[in-house]
């Protein structure tokens, strides 16, 4: 049936994001990763516990499968944020372990049910959901903060590409100034 492929494929497309999340801390410093690497403090580390506690509870309170462990409230004002960085009393492996016990909390939720099963969001204008809606949300925002994690990752040590298998050769600094000295000269020519 088409329902069952739909699912299969989204779930497996999830499955596969959450990998690339993680190969983008791999081979960096504890520093490289934490570091803010935006005007808004956005990095490595933290997009991945900030997906981690997202993710939690797309596959968790919305289809009435809590996750077992206890994470901060949405609705917590104090902790607003927090879910975006890492403090120095979190480590890279308590945070990369919680992503991937809640994607086995939430694969075992998506396994479970239907794609037509219904959900709840409370926080959303419109709360009352299907697992494929909330499956094509939780991919998307995943798949949306792994972006991020490429552009970050390159800021850092000029490493790209979509998986590990997948990873761009690394260039001589020579290639890159050409290419971008070639860019710039297209924008300005553009004006």
């Amino acid at each position: 049936m088409i329902d069952d492929f739909a699912k299969e494929y989204l779930h497996s497309d999830l499955r596969d994001i959450r990998k690339v999340m993680l190969w983008k801390l791999d081979g960096l410093s504890e520093y490289d990763i934490r570091r803010p690497l935006t005007t808004t403090g956005t990095n490595l580390l933290g997009l991945v516990k900030h997906q981690s506690l997202s993710e939690s509870r797309y596959f968790g309170e919305v289809f009435g499968r809590p996750y077992p462990e206890p994470l901060p409230q949405w609705d917590d004002t104090r902790a607003y944020g927090a879910d975006m960085w890492a403090t120095e009393h979190e480590t890279r492996a308590e945070i990369i372990d919680r992503y991937r016990r809640v994607g086995a909390h939430s694969d075992t939720t998506i396994t479970a049910l239907a794609i037509d099963s219904p959900g709840h969001v409370p926080w959303w204008p419109r709360p009352n959901v299907r697992l494929f809606t909330i499956l094509v949300h939780v991919l998307t925002e995943t798949s949306r903060h792994a972006g991020h994690a490429d552009i970050l990752r390159e800021q850092l040590d000029g490493s790209t590409g979509t998986m590990a298998e997948y990873a761009n050769p690394q260039r001589d600094a020579a290639f890159w100034e050409a290419r971008c000295a070639r860019i710039e000269r297209a924008a300005q020519a553009a004006v």
